[in-house]
């Protein structure tokens, strides 16, 4: 558990699919955002925004209902203890929900029946909120990350992930928790 002040406590737990869906969507759409700026111009952060659909949002949902379904250890949320006052985000279904937690952060690991995409575990996603950073709530996640990777059976003992290369503050981060460069992602836009 970390604390990001005096008064503010952060539990990492699983992700709950009956409470978590409002305040974990609210958090990727943050995280979408944010993999749209900074690096690589408008254009991108547009192409980014473009997608974060009602739509998109649900299949999303869905996809983490699916992979919690396989391992609710997969998804791991970073909860701010003592509130309840909702996300505060302009999320759609049950805006400003009372039973809604408060999420610093999450990180989702695939689970082991998807190993084989990369031979190895796959850190999907990783993200606190900007006021958490620096708080050691990411080094909380990353640690849940670490331990729920090394009980899974893979080919390659090797959790990998894929970092934009102008993502500075990332790539310190993953290179403090020994991460080392393994080979490089290229991709092809598609019609």
């Amino acid at each position: 558990m970390s604390e990001t002040d005096e008064t503010t406590d952060i539990a990492i737990r699983p992700y709950d699919p009956d409470r978590d869906p409002e305040a974990l969507w609210a958090l990727k759409r943050e995280f979408e955002l944010g993999l749209g700026s900074g690096t690589g111009g408008d254009d991108k952060r547009e192409v980014y925004e473009g997608k974060l659909t009602t739509e998109y949002g649900e299949r999303y949902l869905d996809w983490v209902f699916w992979c919690t379904k396989h391992d609710p250890r997969c998804v791991t949320v970073a909860e701010v203890e003592g509130e309840s006052e909702g996300t505060g985000t302009d999320s759609e279904p049950g805006e400003g929900d009372p039973r809604t937690p408060d999420l610093a952060g999450y990180v989702f690991v695939l689970p082991q029946q998807l190993a084989m995409i990369w031979d190895a575990a796959v850190l999907n996603e990783i993200f606190v909120r900007p006021e958490f950073r620096g708080s050691g709530v990411a080094d909380d996640l990353m640690e849940s990350a670490v331990e729920f990777a090394e009980d899974q059976d893979l080919p390659l003992n090797r959790l990998v992930l894929d970092v934009d290369r102008e993502n500075d503050r990332a790539k310190g981060f993953y290179d403090r928790h020994g991460f080392e460069h393994w080979g490089e992602m290229v991709a092809r836009k598609l019609e």
